[in-house]
């Protein structure tokens, strides 16, 4: 009996949890590991699943939105009984993100989603599936620079809209192709009247990204991609000022900063007004 109380106590003592990056902001991700079978972690009324991993241990990504306000949180740990494990606490710091101001034609600023356009974008977000098909590191989808960062507070035309820009615009002449980020399954090819061409994809695990705004597709849903297929061609249709590629990286349904993941530049000609366009007479975009 005694030789069985040490043996649990030593297993007890070599559970490890882990959570990285140790200085977290606000509209990043926090990667939750723990060495033993840890069913989900909670913090500031998120709850996200663990997944076992490859190389062993389970590891979930914990997003901390935008609009979460700076300050200590408790991040607890969770038994497949929802009873706390283990708990830490974690400081989400201001990211300080500036305000942009977007001007755009009353005709593009009007359009109206399609039907059931949100519904199935909704629907897509909170999806979760078991197998991990992202790694690191990510990659952009095109090259070019950055004309609207992630987290900026949305100005249309002057006037305040009370929501935040949740991915990012990078520049590119039209028909340039674009790359999914990383691996995974494409859940969405759609022509919307406000995203446009669009395409989402499930990198699995809690991890998506969603690509807007396409001039013509290269891809179909439930194919397995690669960061070397191509998705989708640069294009402005939808709500857009010119041709660009909006994409949003997705952690459990909440838009997380990609600039965490991977190297994006801001263009030198970023604060310019975009140029207006006539808004398209082409049905069902």
């Amino acid at each position: 009996m005694r030789w069985l109380v040490i043996l649990v106590a030593c297993g007890a003592l070599a559970q490890t949890f882990e959570q990285t990056p140790k200085d977290i902001k606000q509209g990043e991700t926090l990667k939750v590991t723990a060495s033993t079978n840890v069913q989900s972690a909670r913090m500031n009324g998120i709850t996200i699943r663990l997944f076992a991993q490859d190389g062993g241990g389970w590891l979930g990504l914990m997003p901390v939105p935008v609009l979460t306000k700076p300050g200590d949180y408790s991040l607890a740990y969770l038994d497949e009984k929802d009873a706390v494990v283990h708990s830490t606490i974690i400081h989400v710091a201001d990211a300080r993100y500036l305000k942009q101001n977007i001007t755009i034609a009353p005709a593009i600023a009007s359009l109206a989603p399609s039907p059931g356009e949100q519904q199935t974008v909704g629907n897509f977000r909170k999806e979760v599936s078991e197998t991990r098909y992202w790694k690191e590191p990510l990659t952009p989808p095109v090259p070019g620079c950055l004309t609207s960062p992630f987290g900026a507070m949305r100005l249309q035309n002057g006037k305040p809209t009370g929501d935040f820009h949740a991915g990012v615009d990078q520049r590119g002449a039209a028909g340039t192709p674009i790359h999914p980020i990383t691996a995974g399954v494409v859940k969405l090819v759609k022509k919307y009247n406000l995203r446009g061409g669009t395409v989402a994809i499930d990198h699995g695990q809690g991890m998506e990204s969603i690509y807007l705004h396409m001039s013509a597709f290269a891809a179909k849903e439930g194919q397995k991609v690669t960061p070397e297929d191509v998705i989708g061609y640069i294009g402005s249709t939808g709500r857009s000022t010119g041709p660009h590629v909006h994409w949003t990286l997705y952690v459990h349904g909440e838009a997380v900063n990609p600039g965490q993941w991977m190297s994006l530049q801001n263009c030198p000609a970023a604060k310019a007004a975009p140029v207006k366009r006539k808004a398209s007479t082409a049905k069902g975009m």
